[in-house]
């Protein structure tokens, strides 16, 4: 998430009331979760497990729970607590922004682009030409929408990320300040939910295909020409490559890559990065060829037994 304008350390320090380390006029151009992060953005870190990570990532201003030494040509934010403090910025920098009809003035809707009744398109979305958004869709704010998408009944295309801090009084939410894009020539089936960026974009690229009732997570990134069956669901932070197939029922965890051309068999779990140009099944989801031979050995298991039994 980038600001509206560039920032001094300064500033920003005095929005979230924080002290900092650094020149008070070093610049600051943003937020960003680590993954993500790019020169000129802030990184939060709360646990000293990731300080390291933090402090080495591509992330210029690190926000931090404890006064550490300061790389070179970085800056520190210093907060009892990050996570807050985070949140604080997303606030002033990029707040929610209430819809004021069911397609806002705001929006800007492409020639040839047909919206159905019922449909709630929000604040400075974009939506390109050609386009079919079908019965009480919800189009929230700041999204983009490619030409040629079709969109089903009943989508919501940024839901807030489902991202929490436990705290002894309950859970905190780590509020979402990113978009959603969905490039040319995607499709969404009826009751799919795409999650917006907790402060990038979850983005979903051209020509790709989301069957119905299939969740796609905060921060991801779908490849092109990807193909997906009903009730896949996918956690955010994770890159799909391009002429991915998932089947039904595919789950797939938080953070992993998954290479292009891969194909996922129903009911398969994803715990790990897998390679591309390779069939998975199970779970965990290993190759196809040899979790079906373990299957295979498996059911074989009775008889062997039973033959040891009558030696």
């Amino acid at each position: 998430m980038k600001y509206p304008t560039p920032q001094t350390l300064e500033n920003v320090a005095q929005i979230i009331n924080a002290q900092y380390v650094g020149d008070p006029n070093f610049e600051v151009l943003g937020q960003n979760e680590i993954h993500v992060v790019e020169p000129g953005d802030i990184v939060f870190v709360d646990h000293p497990k990731y300080y390291d990570k933090a402090l080495e990532s591509a992330a210029t201003i690190v926000l931090i729970n404890k006064e550490v030494e300061c790389p070179e040509g970085k800056a520190l934010l210093i907060s009892d607590d990050p996570f807050r403090d985070f949140n604080k910025l997303t606030k002033h920098f990029n707040p929610f922004i209430a819809s004021s009809a069911h397609i806002d003035d705001s929006a800007i809707i492409g020639e040839g682009t047909v919206i159905q009744p019922g449909v709630v398109v929000g604040p400075n979305v974009t939506i390109g030409k050609d386009c079919i958004i079908h019965a009480n869709a919800v189009i929230n704010y700041n999204c983009i929408i490619g030409n040629e998408v079709i969109i089903h009944s009943n989508v919501v295309v940024g839901g807030e990320a489902f991202y929490y801090k436990r705290r002894p009084e309950g859970y905190d939410k780590l509020l979402s300040g990113g978009r959603v894009v969905l490039e040319d020539q995607v499709e969404l089936g009826a009751g799919t939910t795409i999650d917006r960026g907790v402060s990038g974009d979850t983005t979903i690229k051209k020509g790709s295909k989301i069957d119905n009732l299939c969740h796609i997570g905060h921060d991801t990134i779908i490849g092109e020409n990807c193909l997906f069956a009903a009730h896949t669901g996918v956690a955010g932070c994770t890159v799909v490559g391009n002429d991915v197939t998932m089947w039904g029922r595919v789950g797939v965890t938080s953070g992993i890559t998954i290479g292009d051309k891969a194909v996922i068999l129903a009911c398969s779990c994803i715990s790990k990065s897998l390679e591309g140009n390779k069939t998975y099944f199970g779970t965990p989801a290993e190759e196809a060829r040899g979790k079906w031979r373990e299957l295979a050995a498996i059911r074989q298991l009775p008889d062997a037994l039973q033959k040891l039994k009558s030696l």
